[in-house]
C-alpha cells in the first residue's frame, strides 16, 4: 500500500470514528416526534458516516487500480493540485460569512458568500459567469431562508432585512 493510499485509509477510519460519534451525540439530543432539534444532526451524521465509508473504500480501491495501472502504463497525467491561495480565499469568505451574518442577515451574507464562492472555485481557464451566479445564489439563500422559516418553524438571522 502506497503512502498516499494510508492517508487516504486513515483520513477515511479517521472520518468514520467522528461521525459514528457525533451520532452517538446527535442521538442524545432530547426531541419530540417530527422534525426536531435532533433531526439535523442526525441526518448529518448519517451523512457524514457513508462519506467517512466510502473514503475507507476508496483507499482500498485505489489499491488496487494502483496496482493494475503500474503494470500498463508508466506515463499518466498527474492529478491536478489544488491551490493554496483557493483554500485560503475559502477559508477567509468562511470567517467573514461568520462575522457578518448576524449583523447583515442570513439572505444576504449567504447569497454573498455564495457567488464570491463561486467565483473562488471557479477554473483560472474558464468564464466567470456572473448572471448565472449571482441568480444561483440569490434563489439558494432565499429558498433555505423560506425552508427554516416557513417548514422547520427556525428563524434564522435577518439582519438588515428585518422581516
Amino acid at each position: 500500500m502506497t503512502t498516499a493510499n494510508k492517508k487516504e485509509l486513515t483520513i477515511g477510519v479517521a472520518m468514520l470514528g467522528a461521525s459514528i460519534a457525533y451520532l452517538v451525540m446527535a442521538y442524545r439530543v432530547p426531541g419530540h416526534d417530527g422534525i426536531d432539534a435532533a433531526t439535523v444532526p442526525t441526518l448529518l451524521a448519517i451523512l457524514l458516516c457513508l462519506l467517512g465509508l466510502l473514503q475507507t473504500l476508496s483507499a482500498f480501491t485505489r489499491h488496487a487500480q494502483a496496482a493494475e495501472s503500474s503494470s500498463d502504463t508508466p506515463d499518466q497525467p498527474k492529478p491536478t493540485v489544488t491551490e493554496p491561495l483557493t483554500v485560503l480565499k475559502t477559508l477567509g469568505l468562511i470567517l467573514l460569512y461568520v462575522v457578518l451574518l448576524g449583523p447583515v442577515g442570513f439572505p444576504i451574507m449567504t447569497a454573498i458568500y455564495l457567488y464570491l464562492q463561486f467565483i473562488v472555485l471557479t477554473p483560472v481557464g474558464h468564464k466567470i459567469r456572473h448572471l448565472l451566479y449571482v441568480v444561483i445564489a440569490v434563489v439558494t439563500s432565499g429558498v433555505i431562508y423560506l425552508l427554516f422559516r416557513e417548514a422547520f418553524d427556525l428563524l434564522l438571522p435577518a439582519g438588515l432585512l428585518n422581516f
